[in-house]
């Protein structure tokens, strides 16, 4: 049977486990990514991981999701945000082949995301789509015939920046605006807001609750609507944490981009959430392995 590490590295946990050659995820862990100690430590938490499966059986290639803008070719982070100190320049690719002799792909997280929901997920058999991610902040991913859109400098859909009201669309529409946004209305410490508990004083009919809500998918509406006059996707796939409120979410949200996107895109424009939640980096980084090794091989030949 052919193994396949895939690790999938987060501000706060890096995911792991060991997929077969018809990935399938054959076992799976987690442990804390510890960004404050920066871009060495982490690579040495993937050298480690690595490591432990050498130790059990063949390892055939190892498949990185990673947060940070990646260059794919040298499977290395070019641009990466304060949270992870010195993580600029981290080496991935060329540290796992020389350390292990097997091929080693690297990926953004977001772009793993959508990669999974486009052959696996919740756009499978679509011919574009669009992944967003929103959490903390808001990532973006575009995929067309099956591939990831880079971009000419693999800095394609960081949507999150887009300039919106004066400010920008994560600022604006990221789920974290929620429990500020609760918490300054009631005079209460953001600490005591989680989206969980939010949604459910929504559903409860707490009107604070419901206002902030209706307000973050309103933005999300607009950037969404943005977008799709740009790239006219098939499926807008949502993912993140928040995002398995789809029950209550999903009808606001496509209301919201009916207001900003006009009717004849809307109408063929399908909203869908995503399906493989924690798994998506990890399948992710696995597709883009496979992708990226049959696209070695072709040249080779």
């Amino acid at each position: 049977m052919k193994r396949y590490v895939s690790i999938d590295i987060g501000g706060t946990a890096i995911k792991y486990g060991v997929l077969n050659g018809d990935g399938e995820l054959v076992c799976r862990s987690e442990m804390r990514t510890e960004s404050y100690k920066g871009g060495m430590s982490i690579l040495a938490k993937a050298v480690g991981i690595v490591e432990g499966y050498c130790g059990t059986g063949t390892v055939d290639g190892i498949c990185i999701s990673t947060a940070g803008m990646v260059d794919t070719k040298k499977g290395e982070i070019f641009h990466s945000a304060p949270l992870i100190p010195k993580y600029a320049g981290t080496r991935f690719k060329e540290t796992m082949e020389s350390r292990f002799g097997v091929p080693c792909e690297v990926e953004n997280d977001v772009n793993c995301a959508g990669l999974a929901e486009s052959v696996s997920g919740a756009s499978k058999g679509s011919s574009s789509s669009l992944m967003l991610t929103i959490g903390t902040g808001i990532g973006g991913c575009a995929i067309i015939e099956g591939k990831v859109f880079h971009g000419f400098s693999n800095s394609a859909c960081e949507v999150g920046y887009m300039h919106m009201a004066g400010s920008d669309f994560q600022t604006l529409g990221a789920a974290s605006i929620l429990s500020r946004k609760v918490a300054e209305w009631k005079n209460e410490p953001p600490q005591k807001w989680n989206g969980y508990r939010i949604f459910q004083e929504a559903l409860n009919g707490d009107a604070l609750c419901i206002r902030a809500i209706d307000e973050m998918t309103d933005v999300l509406g607009q950037g969404i609507a943005n977008i799709c006059y740009v790239l006219n996707p098939e499926v807008v796939v949502l993912g993140g944490g928040i995002m398995a409120q789809e029950e209550y979410l999903k009808g606001r949200v496509e209301k919201a981009v009916e207001k900003y996107l006009v009717a004849s895109i809307a109408s063929r424009t399908r909203i869908a959430f995503a399906k493989h939640r924690n798994n998506a980096g990890m399948l992710g980084a696995f597709y883009h392995f496979m992708q990226r090794q049959a696209q070695e091989n072709n040249m080779a030949v």
